[in-house]
């Protein structure tokens, strides 16, 4: 199921996550952003269009001024953001320029998604970035971020942004294989949930778990993208991005994950 989604979907919205961008120490990974690119530029050149909802500006911040590392005054979070938002796209530009392929940043606040002018122009945008063949990479903009404003965590982003450009498929990259009944980390006996029809069901019969160490969702925030992605008959992929080319295993149908699908 995962891969026929894969292959029939010509707009895909992906959403990476802190935990999938970092390495072993907590700093950008620049291999996997190689080998992600890579992967990418084969779809594109079977003629999908790709927008990218990426994590990561703290990390990239982090491993550009490790000086601040244990900084938490909200200004201090902001400015490292600051910097890490030009860490973290000139690591994708690099990545993505070796497939010959642009990128165009886009940063957004939950005030983007609820004014009529604003949300025309993000969607112009998307449709000519990727119409010229550049990829989007979507992130919000913390720098200016204050609770009033925020959207809070990045699969509620991909979500917004995947019902925004009319996706047809929207693929969660997150540190684990997909849904599971219970903890995988916790519970050696968790079952990997390959298929989901009925949200309102599945969520009585799981355990939501904490969320993971660098991100800032977990497993409750990926269920509510899937619901809010599938009310608009998008669906949704939840899988490991970490595993050694995850996206194009998925293409071929060789690695498993979560496929949300509306009954």
């Amino acid at each position: 199921m995962v891969s026929q989604l894969i292959e029939t979907a010509r707009k895909i919205v992906i959403k990476i996550g802190s935990n999938t961008l970092a390495d072993s120490k907590g700093r950008i990974n620049a291999s996997f952003m190689e080998e992600f690119a890579l992967q990418t530029a084969s779809l594109m050149k079977k003629g999908k269009q790709i927008a990218l909802v990426s994590s990561g500006a703290q990390i990239a911040g982090l491993s550009a001024m490790d000086k601040w590392e244990r900084k938490k005054d909200l200004h201090y979070r902001q400015a490292l953001c600051a910097v890490g938002q030009v860490e973290l796209m000139a690591a994708w530009s690099r990545a993505f320029a070796a497939q010959g392929i642009h990128i165009g940043q886009i940063l957004l606040t939950r005030d983007d998604f609820s004014d009529t002018l604003r949300t025309l122009n993000m969607r112009n945008t998307l449709f000519t970035l990727v119409d010229e063949g550049i990829v989007p990479i979507i992130n919000e903009n913390d720098t200016v971020g204050v609770e009033e404003i925020k959207i809070g965590d990045n699969d509620t982003l991909a979500a917004q942004s995947a019902v925004l450009w009319s996706a047809d498929l929207l693929i969660l990259f997150s540190d684990i294989d997909g849904l599971y009944d219970k903890n995988p980390k916790e519970h050696l006996d968790a079952r990997l949930v390959k298929e989901v029809r009925d949200l309102p069901s599945i969520k009585e019969h799981i355990s939501m778990g904490n969320a993971n160490d660098f991100g800032t969702g977990g497993i409750a925030t990926k269920i509510e993208a899937a619901r809010r992605v599938l009310s608009y008959g998008i669906p949704m992929i939840l899988a490991h991005g970490g595993r050694p080319g995850a996206l194009k295993a998925l293409a071929q149908g060789t690695q498993e994950a979560t496929a949300f699908l509306r009954q």
